[in-house]
């Protein structure tokens, strides 16, 4: 399981990178107010880990977001959106000490790191002169103890190991399965305790590292620095209403009228109940994989719904419309968790690091995203009474980020309207105050096509953009049950996404001509799927 060194990087560096993300006005505002609140999810989860460099780009790249580019989005005027950006400009001001915490260690470190490359340039020099004067000297010697340094160094490699995701796909297993129910229980022991949200969050930015501030400003007088100190100062100034020194002009036309309604989730209705159950696999589901068109054309127009499957391999808790409910959704009662394998102390997120598994066509690195196989097989048996009726489902992926990956942990059915060509979500605020009581992220969305081929529609491409702007490695999984197919796409980036976002013709369907514009995530992609991942499954609708 051999991984390689992770190099630190200078905070100038960091700044550089977090800079670099294409804003588009023609996105919805609200698609860019949950893009970052996804940014703060994913900066707590890698602060935690021991990721310091990751965090303080993504806090670095939401102040941007929030500050420089929202602003002068054509919806932020709305009254709604005004509102909205008040609250997200809280949270870059409560961020700015976190960011002046975490600044000076990443100083420290790349500092440390650049000394040791110079150790290591001396012993090399010094051992080259050797060699001169006796041709069997010790240099591979001194070369390989170099290395060991570096290697083991745990301000260079942050006490992470990079690895390839393809190839620790158990490991991956047990890591989320360690880590998601002790996030779990921590969770529960402070909503038990009566820490609020807000109150918790304050404590995990509280400064703890105040006294290296001044140490490590005494002798600092470059030029990049000053440059970066006066990047906050601007980022101060427009949080407190002011205009910063200099801002970034968009090159973007004035979306059309109609571009950000055309598909918008209709309006939102009273809260219902839901149901939970958990699944714990180890082999498909029988009747619900549906492998050739002719055993799905008798399953839907002969066979009953499929039975349960045996409790050895699943183990599901319903709970009827009578649940408790809080504050307008209901409030979860926890199935039993199942038995977790044994993991070793070293298996922890803060001990590996998943390297990315592709990148978009422009370079940008795509995080992997692991996926319970056995996922579809359930969607398709809750799907299964729409699919005979040739009506649309749709269900939301979500999880959760750990070690650099991205792990699908729920598969949550939102209320919806179907038709036999779409599919829309229903009360999106109650599914939104869901996913965020649960501190999940939304990775992807799955449908069914119940008579038609596998593949991406025109409507499909416009809902997914929305996903893949919220989050790059967002995936649109395709289901063709009477095709006995199914397939895990993403948008092009480029062509695809900015050809779907400046697309402006009316229609519920029509064609594209762009015929780059999505891809296969799978196979090959940043998808894995991963044999006994555990997943929920959390039914938002209506109890019949």
């Amino acid at each position: 399981m051999a991984g390689h060194v992770i190099q630190p990087m200078s905070v100038e560096e960091i700044v550089q990178q977090a800079e670099n993300f294409e804003y588009n006005p023609l996105v919805p505002f609200r698609h860019w107010s949950r893009s970052a609140g996804t940014l703060l999810k994913e900066a707590e989860i890698y602060e935690s880990e021991g990721n310091e460099q990751q965090a303080y780009l993504l806090l670095f790249r939401h102040a941007r977001l929030i500050l420089d580019k929202l602003p002068a989005h054509p919806e932020a005027h709305l009254l709604e959106n005004e509102s909205t950006l008040q609250q997200l400009r809280k949270d870059v001001l409560r961020n700015f000490s976190k960011l002046e915490t975490l600044k000076p260690r990443i100083k420290k470190r790349h500092e440390r790191y650049i000394g040791l490359l110079e150790e290591k340039a001396q012993s090399k020099a010094a051992s080259t002169q050797s060699l001169l004067v006796s041709p069997r000297g010790s240099i591979d010697g001194a070369n390989r103890g170099g290395h060991s340094r570096l290697s083991s160094d745990p301000a260079l490699i942050n006490g992470s190991e990079a690895l390839a995701a393809g190839d620790n796909r158990d490991l991956a297993v047990q890591l989320a399965h360690r880590e998601i129910q002790r996030r779990a229980t921590a969770r529960k022991a402070t909503r038990l305790a009566g820490i609020s949200e807000e109150h918790e969050r304050k404590r995990r930015t509280a400064g703890l590292w105040a006294d290296w501030e001044q140490s490590l400003y005494d002798n600092d007088q470059s030029v990049e620095r000053e440059r970066l100190s006066k990047q906050m100062q601007n980022l101060r100034l427009q949080a407190n209403g002011s205009k910063a020194d200099s801002r970034q002009d968009s090159n973007y036309p004035d979306p059309p009228e109609s571009q950000t309604t055309r598909f918008q989730y209709p309006s939102i209705l009273p809260s219902r109940p839901f149901s939970e159950s958990r699944v714990e696999m180890t082999q498909p589901m029988s009747g619900a994989s549906m492998n050739t068109s002719e055993d799905l054309h008798t399953t839907l127009i002969s066979q009953p719904p499929p039975l349960r499957p045996p409790k050895q391999t699943v183990q599901c808790s319903g709970h009827s419309a009578s649940n408790q409910r809080t504050h307008g959704i209901s409030q979860l009662q926890s199935s039993p968790q199942p038995t977790v394998s044994p993991v070793s102390q070293e298996s922890k997120p803060t001990t590996f690091t998943f390297k990315p598994s592709a990148y978009l066509e422009n370079g940008t690195p795509l995080r992997t995203i692991f996926l319970p196989p056995e996922l579809r097989h359930h969607f398709l048996s809750i799907a299964l009474p729409n699919t005979r009726a040739n009506l649309e489902t749709c269900g939301i992926l979500c999880g959760t980020l750990i070690s650099n990956a991205l792990f699908i942990s729920k598969l949550v059915i939102p209320e919806q309207e179907s038709t036999s060509d779409t599919c829309e979500m229903m009360n999106e605020s109650d599914f939104f105050d869901y996913v965020d009581g649960e501190d999940l992220m939304v990775l992807g969305w799955i449908h069914t096509h119940p008579t038609q081929t596998c593949f991406m529609s025109s409507r499909d491409l416009h809902t997914h953009c929305g996903y893949q702007v919220m989050m790059p490695e967002s995936i649109a999984i395709v289901c063709a049950p009477s095709k006995g197919d199914w397939g895990v796409f993403r948008l092009t980036d480029p062509p695809g996404m900015k050809f779907v976002l400046n697309c402006t013709q009316s229609g519920l369907f029509h064609p594209h001509a762009e015929s780059n514009v999505y891809t296969d995530a799978l196979r090959p992609g940043h998808v894995y799927e991963a044999k006994g991942l555990q997943f929920d499954i959390v039914d938002l609708r209506l109890s019949s």
